[in-house]
């Protein structure tokens, strides 16, 4: 006979759960030391991100709501790939990411909901997949998203977001000997 303790509910976000447990699994058979470096990793990435976040809607007087939102999306986005590319192996780049929106959450629990859009995300994985001038198609997906496809202003900022921001995680996996 079975009873309610025998019945286990998902909870809101089953696949993070999944994802999450999988990351800590990992996590123990990584070295302490590279553990230790790339959480602060994604966390300076991660607080990188945050200050960027604040200077970008206090730069605009009338602030265009979907333009920051999409800018974050696009930011995170880079963060998450690079850790991908820039991490020796997948344990290494999920301790990061953890500790990437780990640092959102604690600074600020909106920031960190509207830099996740799992439909965002994979349009932006499509394009950084698809191989070849990834930098331009990252911008043409930026413009899409910003209901502006083919517009050529739109286009290279998207592609001078990822550069930039790009560069800033290369930068910290450096600092923190990752790479």
């Amino acid at each position: 006979m079975f009873t309610d303790s025998d019945v286990k509910i998902a909870g809101d976000k089953p696949s993070r759960d999944v994802k999450r447990n999988r990351a800590l699994a990992e996590n123990t058979n990584v070295d302490k030391e590279k553990a230790a470096r790339a959480k602060k990793w994604g966390e300076e990435v991660g607080l990188k991100f945050i200050e960027d976040a604040k200077e970008a809607e206090a730069a605009e007087e009338m602030p265009n709501l979907e333009m920051i939102l999409q800018r974050r999306m696009l930011l995170s986005f880079t963060a998450t790939a690079g850790f991908e590319q820039l991490s020796p192996d997948d344990s290494l780049s999920g301790i990061a990411q953890k500790s990437f929106l780990d640092t959102l959450k604690k600074a600020d629990d909106e920031l960190y909901r509207t830099s996740g859009d799992t439909g965002a995300f994979s349009f932006y994985y499509l394009a950084f997949r698809r191989g070849g001038d990834t930098e331009r198609r990252i911008g043409q997906t930026f413009a899409m998203l910003c209901s502006h496809d083919g517009d050529p202003i739109y286009q290279e900022l998207g592609e001078a977001l990822y550069c930039w921001f790009l560069s800033i995680v290369k930068q910290k996996a450096e600092e923190f000997n990752i790479i």
